[in-house]
């Protein structure tokens, strides 16, 4: 028996509550296969990359109190030697694995927001992670921060009649949306194997685009998909949201293809992974997190019109044997993030990328009895890019006044939020932190 659009839409599981937050409606095929071309993002419109490292940095192993006595006393043979590490000011210093990063600071393009966190911290992963991605310390929010910015700017697009900078026509003249107005999925991407809940708002998500190569279904198969996932004024709201998630596919697929088709080949072994791929290898040109960069360089000197890219490192929790591991990681990062800012300095979009690196806590600062440290609270927060004012800001927590042995949060994870939304995505923080308490921006930017 021939498939109906109701059964196929049934048997892909995704009608239920689940497809509440399913994809972020559809523009027409015709419409989304040129994107890059047809509505480009101008040179100079800001764009925020976000670099999540999983597991918990060690943010004293990162931006080195290496003058403090008692950093040295606490941290015994994980501190590495004075004369490895690069020193920037106030008797501080960034690792030794990370010589890219202290370049980019003597040119005034790196800031380091000095103890990050939340209030109330919390010692487990998940907690943590989704407090950083929902912004919401003190709620059980099911949206992220960028995904509410995308609800934001849909709720904004369906009063105005579509997306900013791109029509909403389909091929007949009306509109193409299915939700939200006229949500585009290629405002937020995630580039990886899975969607974070960061971009994921409460009626309007991003799209993932895997690193391994994306490419939609073609020939018979292709248009027998077409049929079953265009708009029915029949559909319910759920069947409706399920069929513009799978249109969202065929949308990212046909505007990227064009801009990716000269990736260079990667290791297949690597692909989509979160724990910084091989163990034994060094820091090299990023590993997994430069396939993603690179990616991300592409479709922004192509103009993909893309706000917010979210890029991820994993392995972080170093319970034992640190120095190898988190030495190791860092020589990735710095590799990864070096080469995406240089890129981005040789082309005019680039001009306007700031890059967040954060991590869902910092660790204890003493050494365990591993060779490792245990999850700690606050952390250094890095941004990059052509517009960031570089140096410190915020105020380093003391090692000698802890609580309970953890460092104390001296600033607010959403100060580093609002400055961003307001002077990166032109969007009043209030609208997307949802908070009557006032977080001071930071002139990082």
């Amino acid at each position: 028996m021939p498939l109906s659009r109701r059964r196929f839409l049934i048997a892909s599981g995704v009608t239920g509550a689940g497809a509440l937050a399913a994809g972020a409606g559809v523009l027409s095929w015709d419409a989304l296969h040129g994107a890059a071309a047809d509505r480009p993002l101008a040179a100079g419109t800001g764009v925020l990359v976000v670099v999540t490292l999983y597991g918990g940095n060690d943010g004293l192993n990162t931006v080195i109190p290496f003058q403090d006595p008692a950093y040295r006393q606490a941290r015994g043979d994980l501190a590495p030697a004075e004369p490895d590490v690069h020193p920037l000011a106030d008797g501080l210093a960034l690792a030794p694995a990370l010589p890219g990063l202290a370049g980019l600071w003597k040119e005034g393009r790196l800031a380091v927001v000095r103890g990050v966190g939340y209030p109330e911290p919390d010692h487990s992963h998940f907690r943590s992670m989704a407090i950083w991605q929902t912004a919401s310390p003190r709620t059980a929010s099911t949206s992220g921060w960028i995904g509410r910015w995308l609800d934001a700017l849909a709720a904004k697009d369906g009063a105005t009649g579509g997306p900013a900078g791109g029509s909403t026509a389909g091929p007949t003249g009306g509109s193409a949306g299915g939700q939200a107005g006229g949500a585009d999925p290629l405002r937020a991407l995630a580039i990886g194997p899975t969607l974070p809940p960061l971009l994921v708002g409460d009626h309007t998500v991003g799209s993932a685009v895997p690193t391994g190569g994306f490419a939609a279904p073609s020939g018979r198969l292709g248009a027998d998909l077409h049929a079953l996932y265009r708009p029915d004024p029949a559909d319910s709201p759920l069947a409706a949201r399920a069929a513009a998630s799978g249109a969202d596919l065929f949308t990212v697929a046909g505007a990227l293809a064009p801009v990716l088709a000269d990736a260079p080949e990667r290791d297949a072994g690597t692909q989509g992974q979160l724990d910084g791929g091989d163990p034994g290898a060094g820091g090299g040109d990023g590993g997994e997190l430069g396939a993603q960069l690179d990616m991300v360089a592409r479709a922004i000197t192509a103009g993909v019109p893309t706000r917010v890219y979210s890029v991820s490192l994993g392995g972080f929790d170093t319970h034992a044997a640190e120095d190898g591991t988190h030495t190791r990681l860092l020589g990735q990062l710095d590799a990864a993030l070096t080469r995406f800012h240089r890129s981005m300095a040789a082309t005019p979009r680039g001009s306007a990328v700031t890059t967040m690196v954060y991590s869902e806590f910092g660790r204890r600062v003493a050494a365990n009895a591993s060779g490792g440290t245990d999850h700690g609270t606050a952390g250094p927060v890095l941004l990059l890019g052509r517009p960031v004012r570089g140096g410190f800001f915020g105020d380093q927590p003391p090692l000698t006044d802890l609580d309970d042995g953890d460092l104390r949060v001296t600033t607010d994870f959403r100060s580093v939020y609002a400055t961003l939304l307001e002077r990166v995505l032109g969007t009043e923080a209030g609208t997307v932190l949802g908070s009557d308490e006032s977080f001071p921006r930071l002139a990082f930017l």
